[in-house]
């Protein structure tokens, strides 16, 4: 019998489930490279690199067709960011001129060593996303993240307890999530009693994900034992709201993601309980209900009671799918049916569901 099947898959790093190539290899810094999580290493062996060819290229099969919201490309961080620079990340179906002729979705600007770089797409829709350098040049990634989710703190603006020198609320919502140098790119405020900084989304949304992203230079305690909290309430500057997590244990140059469980509010705060300064490089936020619904149509093969074990089969499709995909919910959208065999008036029978 058929069944229909409902899995919620909820937004993620899609690049982890896809397959990279490159048009070329440098020694072994394979196209894989740039989709192993692995952002920051301290030599060029971590990252893709192709070998110095007219218009190197580097493509992502998600293996499905996806509305694009966020691609997040990060640079060498030991030398040769020309290798990066100028470079256009295209998206789309066609794998015309290797996928490179999809429609562009930005062009990779000045980024300086090991910076990480936060671009809009817009929805986008495609299974493939390239990165291609339309000159003679190699071209090297040390990570590319592709996301369906928007980035919700785009939308908003930042505001803190106070400013140290010119490190301002804003830069942490500026796309950058590290830059070289001395706190470049991001927030600092003054050393004071319980320093804040406070995203207002302009609007109350249910928020799954809050990703932060500490310094890279030195003072991880500026970032540490931070608390992130979520609400509507500008009670002593918001900071009263609802706690999702405390940061913790964060070396330098890190990402880390939080998970807030449809924690609702207009108002994302980090505030630090302690006479500190408080620095931040960069916050993302993404909310809960972007979520992508899949119906899978199930024939059954059965010779026992398949409606009376509708939990079992569902627990056993939880656990085959789970070594596959993170984070996803199923439900039945029609629970299996019970065949039945009654006899006619005239002593034949017939086939009845019951649910």
């Amino acid at each position: 019998m058929d069944k229909l099947i409902h899995l919620i898959l909820l937004s993620e790093n899609l690049a982890f489930n896809g397959t990279a190539t490159q048009s070329s290899n440098f020694l072994a810094c394979v196209a894989q490279k740039a989709v192993d999580s692995d952002r920051y290493g301290d030599t060029y062996t971590y990252c893709s690199i192709t070998v110095k060819e007219s218009n190197p290229w580097w493509r992502l099969d998600l293996l499905d067709v996806y509305d694009i919201s966020t691609v997040i490309i990060t640079a060498r961080s030991d030398c040769c960011v020309d290798q990066t620079n100028g470079a256009e990340i295209r998206i789309g179906n066609s794998l015309d001129n290797n996928g490179n002729n999809n429609p562009i979705c930005a062009v990779i600007p000045n980024l300086q060593l090991g910076t990480s770089i936060i671009f809009s797409c817009n929805g986008m829709k495609g299974r493939y996303v390239n990165v291609f350098m339309p000159t003679v040049q190699q071209l090297s990634l040390c990570e590319v993240e592709v996301y369906r989710s928007e980035n919700l703190a785009f939308k908003g603006t930042a505001t803190q307890s106070s400013t140290h020198h010119y490190w301002a609320a804003a830069n942490t919502i500026d796309g950058v999530r590290y830059g070289p140098g001395l706190a470049t790119s991001c927030s600092v405020t003054e050393s004071e009693n319980n320093p804040w900084w406070r995203l207002d989304l302009l609007d109350e949304y249910a928020i799954r994900t809050v990703i932060l992203s500490n310094r890279g230079d030195t003072s991880p305690e500026q970032t540490n034992l931070a608390e992130i909290r979520i609400g509507n309430s500008l009670d002593n500057n918001g900071n009263n709201n609802p706690r999702c997590a405390v940061i913790s244990g964060l070396p330098l140059k890190s990402t880390v993601s939080y998970s807030c469980n449809g924690m609702v509010g207009r108002y994302v705060n980090v505030v630090m309980p302690a006479v500190q300064c408080l620095s931040l490089c960069e916050v993302e936020v993404y909310e809960t209900d972007l979520r992508r619904k899949t119906f899978l149509r199930l024939k059954f093969s059965s010779s026992g009671d398949v409606a009376a074990e509708s939990d079992k089969i569902l627990h056993q499709l939880q656990s085959a799918l789970a070594s596959h995909i993170s984070d996803f919910n199923l439900s039945w959208t029609q629970l299996p049916e019970k065949e039945e065999e009654q006899e006619t008036e005239d002593g034949g029978e017939y086939t009845h569901f019951t649910t």
